[in-house]
């Protein structure tokens, strides 16, 4: 196992209580802002020092509160890339990338190292350029260069796209599947986007409060969050409150219908269904809705549905691209809620 965390540290009101393995691969950490990811990562950096439990990287022991071991970040070797790379601003490129090599003390080799990282990153006509001269994308080539060229053991990276501008990022995350790949070890990716984390990660950890409430390979991750909070985080927008009716059939308190669903109800509170999974036509979970609200996106809409008859306290998004929407437009409509599409959610 390349990375073992199990660790606890209070701060104030704020409880986190981490648990998670990973091998060679990239484990996201999605979740809210303030859930804990990034006081996470700044554990198995070393910038702080958790109350209890051990950290250990390529079985070495970072942190053990019971041994009383509590590695400095310099030993850690964890290549940490900041939201805002935290470049010095006083030095040039390619002095902060020097400044990322000082472990290797032979200079032959050193120097070695950093020509080769400027090349592959593609930065040597920007060596003599400060930060303040570069774009957010040459900023974080600079960053992740700095980084690599020090030989971490881990690489973790918080909210790498955020300095971006939006028509940036599709292409920096290209280049950072890359670098990852190049990279070959453990990558742990703090994100509250869950678009670039599903294009980027291999494995999923679901963070709120403080704990992980779920892990898994991205695919089932998004296929059965398994709780409300992982649901919302994922993108599902329809999520009501539940009864239990019988093993296979559940009462939406915030929709006002009955479903039948394919996986066994157990001590599930709370039922989802994500916005694209509803139908225009099945045979099971049909209901007739009159269409209150039509929103338009860029491109697709999305009309929000109250089961007739009924007054909910929700109401049922339902997202098709357009032309279908133009095709079928009426103040009624029949929709249908596949069973196999029905999420159980724990609160």
């Amino acid at each position: 196992m390349s990375l073992f965390v199990d660790i606890e540290k209070k701060l104030g009101s704020f409880y986190l209580k981490a648990e998670m393995t990973a091998e060679d691969e990239t484990l996201a950490l999605l979740g809210a802002s303030g859930c804990g990811k990034s006081m996470t990562l700044k554990c198995i950096a070393g910038i702080e020092k958790p109350d209890r439990g051990r950290i250990v990287v390529d079985g070495v022991t970072l942190f053990d509160s019971e041994r009383g071991i509590h590695l400095s970040p310099q030993e850690h070797r964890a290549g940490l890339i900041f939201q805002n790379y935290a470049l010095f601003p006083n030095m040039t490129v390619l002095e902060n990338i020097r400044a990322g090599a000082r472990r290797e003390k032979d200079p032959a080799i050193r120097e070695k190292s950093i020509s080769g990282i400027i090349d592959s990153f593609g930065l040597a006509g920007l060596t003599g350029h400060y930060p303040s001269m570069l774009s957010g994308g040459q900023q974080q080539r600079v960053a992740l260069a700095r980084i690599l060229v020090s030989q971490p053991r881990i690489l973790l990276l918080d909210e790498p796209f955020s300095a971006l501008d939006s028509h940036l990022r599709f292409r920096m995350e290209e280049e950072l599947r890359q670098v990852i790949r190049q990279f070959g070890r453990t990558v742990i990716l703090v994100s509250h986007n869950r678009k670039e984390i599903f294009r980027l990660s291999d494995r999923i950890a679901i963070m709120n409060n403080g704990r992980i409430e779920a892990i898994g390979a991205r695919s089932i991750v998004f296929d059965d969050p398994k709780t409300r909070t992982g649901a919302i985080l994922t993108g599902c927008k329809n999520i009501s409150r539940i009864r239990k009716k019988d093993d296979f059939s559940i009462e939406a308190l915030d929709w006002g219908i009955e479903l039948t669903v394919t996986k066994k109800v157990t001590d599930e509170s709370f039922a989802g269904i994500r916005t694209h999974e509803i139908k225009s036509a099945g045979c099971e979970n049909k209901f007739r809705c009159r269409v209150v609200k039509e929103v338009e996106n860029p491109f697709s809409c999305t009309v929000l549905l109250c089961p007739e008859g009924k007054e909910p306290p929700e109401l049922i998004g339902w997202e098709m691209d357009k032309s279908t929407w133009n095709r079928i437009r009426s103040d009624y409509i029949e929709i249908s809620l596949p069973p196999g599409s029905i999420m159980l959610l724990k609160g």
